[in-house]
């Protein structure tokens, strides 16, 4: 029986660190990029709560110098906050990813980090970090 079992309070940070709390889940429409055009494709992000608590998450999407994540492709890193996910629901969002006439024929990595929140979006008690392909042709 730990201290904060006295006053009716649970400690769930605990669970929280051990395993990621949601299933991150990734599609792309149009599934490919025009190579040496400006063309766009949207990564339609999706998170689903796994746990029996609410948790507040975020999401970071970063791309490679020749895909933007705006039509003048300068932007490479973008911040999604998502709020507060309770048990079993599912979020989504879309991001548009633009290729340029600098964009080569070949395959680009995207990274894209979650965090777990705790108190507000500062303060991070768990993050997962997840690798997709995207292709330009």
């Amino acid at each position: 029986m730990g201290f904060m079992d006295l006053f009716g309070k649970k400690n769930v940070s605990s669970d929280l660190e051990k395993k990621f709390p949601y299933y991150i889940k990734t599609e792309f429409v149009p599934y490919r990029l025009k190579s040496r055009e400006n063309s766009s494709a949207t990564l339609m992000l999706s998170l689903k709560n796994l746990t029996e608590e609410p948790v507040m998450c975020s999401v970071v999407v970063s791309v490679p110098k020749q895909i933007g994540l705006d039509s003048t492709s300068l932007s490479k890193e973008k911040e999604i906050r998502l709020g507060m996910i309770s048990p079993n629901e599912e979020r989504s969002a879309n991001i548009e990813l633009y290729g340029s006439v600098s964009t080569e024929p070949g395959e680009y990595t995207l990274t894209i980090t979650s965090f777990v929140h705790y108190r507000d979006y500062a303060h991070v008690l768990n993050s997962m970090r997840k690798r997709v392909l995207i292709e330009a042709v």
